[in-house]
């Protein structure tokens, strides 16, 4: 009954949230595209030329890939940190000192986890179904062919997600940034294609392989062709109209592949088993000073009379420039300090790889690597309870605010100056302003979200999603000028600026005014 109270309050607390609310809003706006309306000009999944008629069995395999790249991408950043909130609010000391065993608190963090992402999945399961009967192509609605890949190929999925969340926190527990790094380097493993061959899908982990071999085959059928090469999985704009319909008919699952799913779910428990054995059960101790200080004799201590007229006078100074150095060395001080040596690397990559390189993968990895310092830009003041003292400040707007995004600015635009001195040296001037105007796009963003959920969890989501998107070329993310490097998209990026950085002010005065 333990485990299940865990379970339940902490999937109450977590679902009641803001943050939960706002991501699943973004979850189904950004799942409504998952299949194009019949007048889109794109398509998500098309091999070849070719688009499945818009049945059931097309339906829910297309939603099925698409839901579970997604929320396996988001999923862990969502669910991460839920040990961390138990430590920070002390409830976790309370935990300890009941009779529950470390493996089922562990579990039950789980299993929360689990919920979390499986409600998302369940509303967008449903909102899917809504959308068959109103893209309906003349095909009846059936129930089997929907919900067999969710249930063979996303719940699995999900569940590993959840157990690794947990794991990362126990082993990672005190580094959250090298958690968000970690992942997003296992999940571009993870998203590594397989070489086609129907014995290696039982090791695909996410297992959206078998379902792209599958619709692959079916085309070939079609096409009496023996290779396709011509396959694209996500958003491709345009030539809808001259892509031709094909008859989906599903996906047989081998019985091999089942096991490996059911392999899949008891190979997470055990490593979660395993993982117990070394969780710290909130008993950590806080590093001290032990160097021995100076004993003051007791006379010393003794209260002695001042005179007012020798102390130094006091000089006002409302300069921003002593906050905007305060500002930025907390975000240079922020984090581990051998994770500068991983951001020296990346300095070093941008100057010696090849110029479409630099600017189109190592430039939004580096930046990511920031993700810890950007997503507490605007919240470090509500974490550390200080957020009435900071808003009752001389003004908080044009100097606090002001300061803090000014200093985050600056350290994005120093990682990215052997970049920039690159393009100078070549006379190519029109990456540069893209590339400031994405440190300003970065930047106010943490700001926005910071500001409008008082969390860091959304911010390191998207972050997470447009950074991915940027190494896979995608070219709707591209906010800093490496894919879209003209002038009218320059001027579409400063626009998008300026919005958001009036969202910013707005919202941060009328908070003021509520104080």
């Amino acid at each position: 009954m333990n485990i299940f109270s865990i379970i339940k309050y902490d999937y109450l607390q977590r679902t009641r949230s803001y943050t939960f609310l706002i991501t699943l809003c973004v979850s189904i706006a950004i799942a409504y595209t998952f299949i194009p309306s019949p007048n889109a000009n794109y398509s998500t999944i098309r091999v070849a030329g070719y688009i499945g008629y818009y049945n059931a069995a097309w339906f829910g395999y297309v939603t099925t890939v698409m839901s579970c790249t997604f929320l396996c991408l988001i999923g862990f950043y969502l669910v991460n940190g839920s040990i961390k909130k138990d430590l920070n609010t002390k409830i976790g000391q309370i935990i300890a000192s009941s009779r529950i065993q470390n493996f089922q608190y562990l579990l039950s963090k789980t299993c929360s986890n689990f919920l979390i992402l499986a409600t998302i999945l369940t509303v967008l399961f449903l909102m899917n179904i809504l959308l068959f009967f109103a893209y309906n192509d003349g095909y009846s609605f059936e129930f089997i062919p929907f919900i067999k890949p969710y249930a063979l190929v996303t719940i699995p999925a999900l569940f590993f997600i959840s157990v690794l969340a947990t794991i990362f926190e126990v082993f990672l527990y005190k580094s959250s940034v090298v958690q968000n790094i970690g992942f997003f380097f296992l999940f571009s493993m993870l998203m590594m294609p397989t070489n086609g061959k129907q014995e290696n899908f039982s090791f695909d982990i996410l297992g959206t392989q078998i379902v792209m071999h599958q619709i692959e085959k079916q085309v070939r059928e079609v096409t009496n062709g023996d290779k396709i090469e011509a396959l694209s999985v996500g958003y491709v704009i345009g030539n809808v109209s001259k892509a031709k319909k094909f008859q989906f008919n599903g996906v047989s699952f081998p019985n091999s592949f089942i096991f490996s799913r059911c392999i899949l779910i008891l190979i997470s428990v055990l490593l979660l088993y395993i993982s117990a054995i070394f969780f710290h059960r909130f008993s950590i101790k806080i590093a001290q000073n032990t160097s021995q200080k100076k004993r003051i004799p007791m006379e010393e201590l003794k209260i002695k009379d001042i005179n007012i007229s020798k102390l130094a006078k006091l000089n006002v100074n409302f300069s921003i420039f002593p906050l905007i150095k305060t500002e930025l060395l907390l975000l240079i001080r922020k984090g581990n300090k051998w994770l500068w040596l991983l951001n020296g690397i990346g300095m070093l990559l941008l100057a010696i790889v090849p110029l479409e390189i630099a600017h189109q993968i190592v430039l939004p990895i580096l930046w990511f690597l920031q993700v810890n310092r950007l997503s507490e830009l605007t919240t470090k003041e509500i974490t550390n309870k200080v957020h009435y003292f900071s808003f009752s400040s001389f003004n908080p707007i044009r100097r606090l605010l002001t300061s803090q995004i000014i200093a985050c600015i600056v350290l994005i635009t120093l990682l990215a100056m052997p970049l920039i001195f690159r393009f100078v040296f070549t006379g190519n001037f029109l990456p540069i302003i893209s590339i400031l105007q994405g440190g300003f796009f970065i930047t106010l963003l943490a700001a926005f979200l910071g500001i409008t959920t008082k969390g860091k969890k959304l911010f390191e989501v998207l972050f997470f999603m447009i950074t991915y998107a940027n190494v896979h070329k995608l070219p709707f993310t591209d906010y800093f000028g490496a894919i879209n490097n003209s002038t009218s998209y320059t001027f579409t990026l400063f626009v998008l600026v300026t919005t958001l950085a009036l969202s910013v002010l707005s919202i941060r005065r009328y908070q003021l005014k509520k104080v």
